[in-house]
């Protein structure tokens, strides 16, 4: 026959009862049991202190994260961001500054004063100086927009103004034609302008 198991080695206290009457477990006495009792009391307690620091802790890190929430809706770039601007660098060909010039006049300046008015940019610039090289441009062609979502359907917003100073599509090819016997485009840029903080 095997081993018995019997309920008193899995009472906690010590003690088991049988039919009405207590006995005390062998070696199990009142210092035992203030031992045990004080075990447990360092146990619940510490148990305690460690679920408070993890709420602590968690606390702590929502704190965190709500004030990098609160910081990162504030830029940490040494500037701010201004207008947006559509850079064309034209060299013109020897002896026809003038002449591309005059043609901007036309062109450039009254399509520029329509969309400015109409508020679709915000200001145009043209800058010309001596090119640096025989590859370099003489002729700096700047328009700004607000921002860069102005850029979003942009020709819808140009087309009907190009087509009223120029023309039709076939005219306003026959001008882009003749510009190319007077300059060359070196290449086109977009920039944001910036304001140092």
């Amino acid at each position: 026959m095997g081993a018995r198991l019997s309920l008193r080695e899995f009472l906690p206290s010590g003690s088991f009862a049988t039919g009405g009457y207590q006995f005390q477990r062998p070696g199990y006495n009142q210092q035992t049991r203030k031992t045990t009792k004080m075990k447990f009391t360092k146990i619940f307690t510490a148990t305690l202190i460690i679920a408070a620091a993890a709420v602590s802790v968690c606390s702590a890190q929502n704190s965190a994260k709500a004030a990098v929430t609160t910081t990162t809706t504030q830029s940490i770039a040494p500037y701010t961001e201004g207008g947006v601007w559509q850079i064309t660098m034209v060299k013109t060909k020897p002896g026809m500054s003038d002449d591309y010039l005059k043609a901007l006049a036309k062109i450039f300046k009254s399509t520029n004063d329509e969309a400015k008015r109409q508020g679709i940019i915000t200001d145009y610039k043209i800058l010309a100086g001596g090119a640096a090289t025989q590859q370099d441009y003489d002729i700096l062609l700047m328009v700004e927009y607000p921002n860069m979502a102005a850029l979003d359907g942009l020709r819808d917003k140009t087309d009907p103004i190009a087509a009223k100073a120029i023309g039709t599509e076939d005219q306003q090819r026959q001008l882009a034609v003749k510009r190319l016997e007077i300059r060359e485009i070196m290449g086109d840029k977009t920039m944001r302008e910036i304001t140092l903080k």
